[in-house]
């Protein structure tokens, strides 16, 4: 029996990068992943901006909640990707950890964010799903 991998995506707040890297890798991969996202100090709400992109490809983010990563979360994926290079995690990830950069869209508008839609798309389209 095969297990799906698990994939974690981390930013700084989880309300912009990391719940876009898990809409778009469920979006593209469907159940080949479980995908997840985290934070290190999580914000009061989904970036409204990241949410309306991935709503403009059938995908609603918009009730989702930011929550903190945990050593538990660290521990259990197979795959821990970090939004933003340098993140100080809680404990040491047991999977592999792969460090993208991307810029922190919080004070961006939908159009501002498309290009950053695009851009987490593509990564994770020639990095997770073409494995």
């Amino acid at each position: 029996m095969t297990t799906t991998p698990t994939v974690l995506f981390i930013c700084q707040h989880n309300a912009g990068r990391s719940q876009l890297g898990a809409a778009l890798l469920d979006h593209l991969a469907g159940d080949r992943f479980t995908a997840t996202s985290a934070g290190l100090s999580p914000a009061d709400e989904v970036n409204p901006a990241v949410a309306a992109t991935v709503a403009e490809l059938g995908v609603d983010i918009s009730a989702n909640v930011p929550r903190a990563v945990t050593p538990a979360d660290l521990e259990e994926a197979d795959v821990v990707v970090l939004m933003k290079p340098g993140l100080t995690l809680p404990s040491t990830p047991r999977g592999e950890v792969l460090e993208w950069s991307f810029p922190n869209p919080e004070a961006w508008d939908t159009d501002a964010v498309r290009p950053l839609r695009e851009a987490v798309a593509a990564r994770i389209q020639s990095t997770l799903v073409a494995r």
